[in-house]
């Protein structure tokens, strides 16, 4: 008998804790990473970390940890290491060398989880230009094959090009083609959406893996992949939907935010983001299980902000409130102790819709989109900001009984 399962992948992530930081916060990011490395498929199995305000230059880590980490991959056999920064190219090169095991920053691992996740002809094209953006001057660390061609026909021949030139401009030509190709399918996108002008555009938006395909196939009842992994959604999804008052809009869903977004994703998905961008109303799903919440929210809100759309009317959607304990009464508190409320994690609903209510138009929902918990509430403060946007750019709209409403249905990009 053989074992024909392929093995799992294993991996040991690194992070430094800088000075403003506290161990407990290094721990939640690792957390995330951990989450990011099963989304990629491996388990993560050791935690190393290192005090340090600035990464070693040559190793990222010090001499120190990084013969600790050799000790450790190498007595367990561990297949990866993950840091949960980005490394300079000549780091990733360094650290290989050292460890010889393959290496991940987190750009690299988002990036390989976006070109898994990838399904439309744009997002693959997207995520393809941004991870050889990415790999480029990195190429001496991704390949091994670094001899000189010899050059003319006789052993004698000159020392010729290197192959890692070689490589370069072949690499420089594709993301050339590239970005001729994501410029074509820019411009169908754009009349596309000019397409869905007189209507009103609302948007999804979130940190990543927080509800929002979950809550888009619960108001579309359409067949929107919903997981419990990190960017379950690559692509930009839009589907018409209809509430009270029969006032039609659109609703799309993109991706996920994530804390530390590469650089290059953000450029690159800068079409898939136009939806934000041309959206009219945003509605900002939050894990409000999640303990780090409200920085989750601070990273969607920057994000938006750098992408020219935190001005926009934006609800908020408190998700999951069934995985969250609500703050009991009074009378219910002087019974219990400050360790027990302390470990109990309550959340004061009252306290944090007052708090949003002021910094927004829109009052914010508490809601479990997983059960539905709440959902005839979202529809209706929904219909109410879509019925302000309709009189607010369109006055004369609902007037308008000759729009044709066809070409909306069932969009997807």
């Amino acid at each position: 008998m053989f074992e024909t399962a392929p093995k799992e992948k294993t991996a040991v992530l690194v992070a430094l804790i800088h000075q403003q930081q506290t161990d407990q916060q290094v721990q939640e990011y690792l957390d995330e990473l951990a989450f990011l490395s099963e989304t990629l498929g491996a388990r993560s199995v050791y935690r190393f970390t290192q005090r340090m305000e600035n990464p070693d230059v040559k190793y990222f880590v010090g001499t120190g940890k990084l013969e600790e980490i050799r000790a450790y991959i190498e007595h367990f056999e561990v297949d990866m290491v993950i840091f949960d920064e980005d490394l300079s190219p000549s780091q990733m090169r360094n650290v290989e060398n050292e460890l010889k095991v393959q290496v991940y920053d987190r750009s690299l691992l988002i990036l390989d989880i976006f070109l898994r996740r990838a399904q439309t002809a744009q997002a693959k094209t997207q995520v393809e230009l941004a991870r050889f953006q990415y790999l480029l001057p990195r190429l001496t660390n991704m390949w091994t094959h670094l001899e000189r061609q010899r050059g003319g026909t006789s052993t004698r021949g000159g020392a010729g090009e290197k192959e890692i030139e070689t490589d370069k401009r072949n690499i420089r030509n594709q993301i050339t083609l590239l970005k001729e190709k994501l410029k074509k399918i820019e411009k169908q996108g754009i009349t596309q959406r000019k397409g869905r002008e007189g209507i009103v555009r609302v948007a999804l938006v979130g940190y990543t893996n927080v509800g929002k395909s979950t809550l888009m196939r619960l108001l579309t009842k359409a067949d929107v992949l919903a997981e419990n992994k990190l960017f379950a959604t690559v692509d930009a999804t839009v589907r018409k939907v209809v509430l009270g008052d029969n006032i039609p809009f659109l609703l799309s869903d993109t991706v996920g935010f994530i804390r530390k977004l590469p650089t290059h994703l953000i450029e690159s998905f800068k079409s898939t983001l136009a939806e934000i961008q041309e959206a009219d109303i945003l509605v900002h799903v939050v894990d409000i299980s999640h303990p780090n919440f409200e920085d989750q929210i601070t990273v969607v809100n920057q994000t938006l902000a750098e992408l020219g759309a935190g001005e926009k009317p934006t609800m908020l959607v408190f998700n999951k409130i069934d995985l969250v304990p609500e703050m009991p009464s009074e009378e219910a508190l002087q019974h219990m102790t400050e360790l027990e409320i302390e470990e109990a994690n309550f959340i004061d609903f009252e306290k944090l819709q007052d708090n949003y209510t002021k910094k927004s138009s829109i009052p914010p929902v508490f809601m479990a989109a997983e059960s539905g918990k709440n959902i005839e509430e979202l529809r209706s403060t929904l219909l109410g900001a879509v019925r302000k946007r309709h009189l607010q750019i369109y006055p004369h709209y609902l007037q308008d009984e000759t729009l044709d409403l066809s070409q909306f249905e069932d969009l997807e990009e």
